[in-house]
């Protein structure tokens, strides 16, 4: 018998496949859900039900008698339209009956049954009973249900106990004491279908997490990618741009020796720019890269040749620090020639046992450098690098020392 809606049966999914959640209406009794890679949930066809349903109330207009439309068979064939309609409204998804109406609605329900099996001589009267008390488990809290249960068995039971109507001679009062049985089916189908919920509902916050996950990776991916872009494009170009400026410039002094040495120079930087994409590309598409090697050729190229100290014993490290860390020191060569022109450069990379520290230092600059250059998002690039990877980062002004007036950054990763 069908009390309730049919507990969801469980099926296998190959491992790796994954369907959206397929929600229909509560009480409607079709639902599937499937759960990445283990589960599908597909609810009973509502169809099956509606056919009990029908199959309850043609049993009884077949069968109970007497039926008509005086006396007291039109007592009967109303109490069976309204057991008919009690039956029916079982079929009502769960969020239109409010939860008051529902204990209401089963109780007047089974008092109507009961008065069936009371004034019917005859037929299936008590099938109403059952499936009205076996949906009571399955709609209300497991507490009113069962006592709607007990109800149910004390009436029913008393009027056959008690030769209420013509026809309590051809049932036995032990049936109307069993009509409150079906509560206990009706609570397990709740139970069931509760657990049922409980595991999509998990599914789809688990579902939703990953999404949010994969999301915020691709956020953080494209932040490191628009750093990298900044790091290659805007220095290169700003640089090939001052060049360019100052060609214009010489033109109108008619110093051709100047021009031709200002436009040989942007040509150079073009190549050096070339070089530099190449590398980041590069980089981002390796795995791991030798920071000692990868940052002596950096210093190499842009002219400050024996400028690197390594302190400590030299390691690998994460690709991702490496990378973070060859890009700092790209903003940094690139902001000392641009506004300390002919400056000295020192850099410093430091392994510790628990960190590894990058320390890049220019002296003061030996010519006059040109204003109104640069995107200052240099320093916010190179803090949200270090922020990334969870290290610290200073950057300002030498105080004292040879390298006086120049300046400093200092990045500091653990790990």
């Amino acid at each position: 018998m069908d009390y309730g809606r049919a507990v969801p049966e469980v099926q296998s999914v190959p491992e790796g496949q994954w369907a959206p959640a397929e929600q229909s209406v509560p009480g409607t009794g079709s639902a599937s859900y499937r759960a990445p890679g283990s589960l599908t949930f597909t609810g009973h066809d509502p169809r099956v039900a509606w056919v009990l349903t029908l199959c309850v109330i043609g049993s009884a207009f077949i069968t109970v008698r007497p039926i008509g439309l005086s006396g007291r068979g039109l007592v009967v064939a109303v109490l069976i339209v309204v057991n008919s309609l009690a039956l029916l409204a079982r079929h009502l998804p769960e969020h239109s009956v409010p939860p008051r109406v529902a204990p209401v609605w089963l109780t007047l329900g089974i008092v109507a049954a009961a008065a069936l099996i009371a004034v019917s001589r005859s037929g299936s009267s008590y099938l109403f009973a059952f499936f009205l008390v076996g949906h009571a488990g399955y709609r209300l809290q497991p507490k009113p249900a069962l006592v709607l249960a007990a109800f149910c068995s004390l009436l029913c039971g008393g009027v056959l106990y008690f030769h209420v109507g013509p026809g309590h001679d051809l049932l036995s009062w032990t049936v109307g004491l069993a009509a409150g049985t079906p509560v206990v089916l009706g609570i397990i189908n709740r139970s069931r279908r509760r657990a049922v919920q409980a595991v999509i509902e998990a599914a789809e916050s688990a579902e939703r997490a990953a999404r949010a996950e994969a999301q915020a990776a691709v956020l953080t991916e494209r932040g490191r990618i628009a750093r990298d872009v900044h790091d290659v494009l805007a220095h290169s170009l700003a640089g090939i741009n001052m060049q360019l400026e100052l060609a214009d410039a010489l033109i109108e002094t008619g110093d051709v020796e100047k021009v031709r040495e200002a436009n040989q120079k942007a040509h150079r930087m073009v190549k050096e720019s070339l070089k530099q994409a190449q590398w980041t590309v590069h980089a981002l598409r390796e795995d791991s890269l030798p920071l000692v090697g990868s940052l002596t050729a950096m210093l190499d190229s842009s002219g400050h040749r024996d400028a690197l100290t390594v302190t400590g014993t030299a390691r690998d490290v994460p690709s991702r620090i490496t990378q973070n860390l060859l890009r700092i020191a790209q903003e940094s060569l690139t902001n000392a020639a641009r506004h300390a022109p002919g400056c000295e450069v020192h850099v410093e990379l430091t392994f510790d046992a628990a960190s590894t520290t990058l320390r890049i230092r220019n002296s003061a600059a030996t010519r006059a450098a040109r204003a109104g250059v640069g995107s200052g998002m240099g320093l916010i690039g190179m803090r949200e690098r270090v922020a990334l990877l969870g290290g610290t980062i200073t950057a300002g002004p030498v105080t004292e020392g040879p390298d006086e007036g120049g300046w400093q950054v200092e990045a500091v990763i653990t790990g």
